[in-house]
């Protein structure tokens, strides 16, 4: 199983990115989705995550500004970022609960990693 991200960049304050994330391999189903981040010199946080059922959370910093979602049919995950700010660059990393198989565990995987970069 794999997680691949894209979407990252650097974008002026003020500005919008979406960021994508893709799951491919052995995939029975994925329960959570989410996104988090890590800016230099910080732990990684949670940003936004996604219940398969479409429920969602968000870290209070991007209330109103950032929007997940999901397309279980080819299992992405989206983050919609707007009206960013330069607290907002770090690297994001997708992260899914995914079943190989029916009778298989529920196991947790992360992506390599986009870099956003919020400047002027």
């Amino acid at each position: 199983v794999q997680l691949v991200e894209s979407g990252g960049g650097l974008v002026q304050p003020g500005g919008s990115l979406r960021l994508s994330c893709a799951a491919s391999g052995l995939i029975f189903s994925i329960n959570a989705m989410g996104w988090y981040r890590q800016a230099p010199g910080k732990q990684r946080e949670m940003v936004a995550t996604i219940s398969s059922g479409g429920i969602t959370n968000y870290a209070d910093s991007v209330k109103g500004r950032f929007t997940i979602s999901r397309d279980n049919a080819k299992n992405l995950v989206y983050l919609q970022m707007n009206s960013l700010k330069p607290e907002d660059t770090a690297v994001y990393y997708c992260n899914a609960d995914i079943r190989r198989n029916v009778l298989g565990n529920l196991e947790n995987y992360w992506g390599q990693g986009t870099q956003v970069t919020v400047s002027s």
